[in-house]
């Protein structure tokens, strides 16, 4: 089955000079983020891809990624909760986003990678043969694929446990929501109504808040553009507390520090770039 969806990934990382494994890896971030990036851990830490390839995977992965909260998260709870209108809007810009930020991964890697940032002929843990050349019984497979499973989780586990450790006593120690303060002169510069200020700020610490905040105005103060954008610029401060809380701990636990760091980077100044170019794009006067 791998080996079929590796396949039908190609169309994605050809381009990319990558090997159709990876895209396994990817379309697997649709259903499971953890599995996603895990997998591409094994991947860099078998030697199939370099530092540099491993950094366009991940990029490409930000599409995929968003397509699972689509499902959890944005259809059943906040669009409701926005409206069809506001909520349709704020959705499809983030998945615009998502989308560009996976597009520049795709040419990055047409761009940046070659032959020597991959190595075709290392373990890739994907049987090219196929599984009618497996001759293993059901148990076995399974055995095998435990094997696996508690060899990853052996190695993610230990520095979950530890980071998560440090970033519970850094945020209750310090007042990282403070970060927020920075709300105010922002909406001023950018000519956002005054209830932008508390919906930007409690959007920063919980997205479900801060939607019912922007959702609990009175009728007028915003109109679609400028709720869009208020959202839009709560997400980019949020980047700040979620970087404590989620990010830190997660990509520290797949990658470790060195290149957890890297990856935290990578994803924030595209986010930033793209969430920035979106806001200045509704505010435009022209419209």
């Amino acid at each position: 089955l791998v080996r079929y969806v590796a396949g039908l990934a190609g169309w994605l990382t050809r381009p990319a000079n990558l090997p159709d494994e990876v895209g396994t890896a990817i379309l697997t971030t649709a259903a499971s983020t953890t599995a996603g990036y895990a997998t591409l851990a094994e991947y860099r830490e078998a030697g199939l891809l370099d530092d540099r390839a491993t950094l366009v995977a991940v990029t490409m992965n930000t599409f995929f990624g968003f397509v699972q909260h689509v499902f959890t998260y944005y259809v059943p709870v906040l669009i409701p909760i926005l409206g069809v209108t506001t909520g349709g809007v704020y959705v499809g810009a983030r998945a615009g986003i998502a989308l560009l930020i996976t597009v520049t991964g795709v040419l990055a890697g047409g761009l940046l990678l070659s032959e020597s940032n991959v190595d075709r002929a290392a373990p890739a843990d994907v049987d090219a043969t196929g599984p009618e050349a497996d001759d293993r019984t059901d148990r076995e497979r399974v055995r095998d694929a435990a094997g696996k499973s508690w060899r990853t989780l052996r190695r993610i586990v230990p520095r979950l446990a530890v980071v998560y450790t440090l970033v519970i006593w850094l945020v209750s120690t310090y007042d990282v929501t403070a970060l927020t303060s920075v709300a105010e002169p922002i909406t001023s510069v950018l000519g956002l109504p005054g209830a932008a200020v508390p919906v930007i700020a409690v959007f920063t610490l919980d997205t479900t808040a801060g939607a019912a905040t922007l959702a609990g105005t009175e009728a007028g103060v915003f109109t679609t553009r400028t709720a869009v954008a208020s959202l839009l610029i709560g997400s980019v401060l949020s980047f700040a507390v979620s970087t404590f809380r989620r990010s830190i701990p997660f990509q520290y636990g797949i990658w470790g520090a060195a290149f957890g760091t890297k990856v935290i980077a990578v994803n924030t100044a595209l986010k930033l770039v793209f969430i920035s170019a979106t806001v200045a794009l509704l505010l435009a006067p022209v419209w």
